[in-house]
């Protein structure tokens, strides 16, 4: 067998980053073919041996700046020489799912959601403040954006089978791309947390700043209800957030290195998840720090948060609806033993295990090509 991994890019450090580093450990000597790399930012999750990047990599600046390449990305992954591999495991939650393989060779591709130009143009192309510059830029945008959309829906035709991070993940596919997607829950790097005492009077927050993340709605939500708001974490809406926050209960971080994120989470009464995600990693990472998440009712959450056990709900999408559950939360109900135990229901070695069995079967059906 002949594999090769494909990633969208590894330019940056985030939560599907984090599930490919898995993916690669499972073919450690498979080629890792991506857009963008920066050793940097994922040197110690992906080897650079192992990588080869499109030619992308060597526009300036495109590491800083890979956001405004999304033009680009189409071409870039079907310029891929593939020819000397019989299997394909890619990642993706846009654009490695577009490669073209070999006749007869197998495409097995892990989706972390439906691209988000595609079902979320608003919050792909806009910002946290509807201006009236973001509303232009949104209507010049989108011409471009709909090729993109047409290019997804031929790109979503692609691969022999589709494995989805959550059944939420998995209905969007079934819905927008008319495919089917085994389900293979996210693992957690249970070797990075450690049961924190969560003594210290503040909420966290862990992700990327990006709008449809609702960061937002977790600061005003944290003032109304007078509690502090810890945020980690980086990304193009960070300058708003920071102006949003000034004079606030609430303090941006920026970037925390793993042995602070711990420490952060560990100390924390609980995790903040804002919005709607896709599969909700943050919680099961919270959990392996005996920590519990208050999270949207809604999304990938419903996978990974066990209401009562593992952490609250608030039900509706606007501060009010979070601060409410702010203010009546009692971290005391929650035992740090049982929130571990979720936690390592999600490891490693289990997810590797099932992927590896989901390739194996899929290059046994009849059309795939022998080993």
């Amino acid at each position: 067998m002949r594999v090769a991994l494909v990633h969208d890019y590894l330019n940056q450090r985030g939560g599907a980053e984090r599930v490919f580093a898995h993916i690669a450990a499972a073919w450690p000597e498979a080629p890792v073919f991506t857009a963008l790399y920066d050793p940097k930012a994922t040197g110690d999750l992906i080897d650079p041996k192992r990588v080869v990047v499109s030619s992308l990599a060597r526009v300036p600046f495109a590491n800083r700046a890979f956001r405004l390449l999304a033009p680009f990305y189409p071409s870039a992954f079907e310029r891929f020489d593939l020819s000397g591999y019989d299997t394909i495991v890619s990642s993706t939650t846009a654009w490695a799912k577009g490669v073209i393989v070999p006749p007869g060779a197998v495409h097995v591709c892990y989706i972390n959601t439906v691209s988000r130009f595609a079902f979320a143009y608003d919050e792909y192309v806009g910002g946290l403040q509807r201006t009236r510059g973001a509303a232009l830029t949104a209507r010049l945008a989108r011409p471009l954006v709909d090729r993109l959309i047409a290019w997804d829906r031929r790109a979503a035709a692609r691969p022999t089978q589709f494995v989805a991070n959550s059944r939420n993940v998995a209905e969007r596919v079934r819905r927008y791309y008319g495919r089917d997607a085994e389900v293979l829950h996210c693992p957690v790097d249970l070797d990075r947390f450690s049961i924190g005492s969560g003594r210290v009077d503040y909420f966290a927050i862990v992700s990327r700043l990006l709008p449809y993340k609702h960061v937002d709605r977790a600061i005003a939500a944290a003032q109304l209800a007078g509690v502090r708001l810890m945020v980690a974490g980086t990304g193009p809406a960070e300058g708003a957030l920071r102006a949003l926050a000034r004079g606030t209960t609430t303090t941006l971080l920026g970037h925390v290195p793993d042995r602070a994120l711990n420490e952060l989470i560990g100390n924390a009464r609980a995790v903040i998840l804002p919005g709607e995600e896709d599969f909700g990693l943050v919680p099961l990472e919270a959990a392996a720090a005996g920590r519990p998440t208050i999270a949207l009712r809604r999304g990938g959450a419903l996978e990974t948060v066990i209401e009562g056990e593992t952490g609250s709900f608030f039900d509706r999408p606007d501060a009010e609806s979070l601060a409410a559950v702010l203010r009546a939360f009692d971290p005391e109900r929650f035992t740090a033993a049982r929130l571990r135990a979720h936690a390592e229901a999600f490891s490693p070695a289990r997810f590797v295990e099932r992927l590896r069995a989901i390739v194996a079967a899929a290059r046994t059906r009849p059309g795939t090509a022998p080993g």
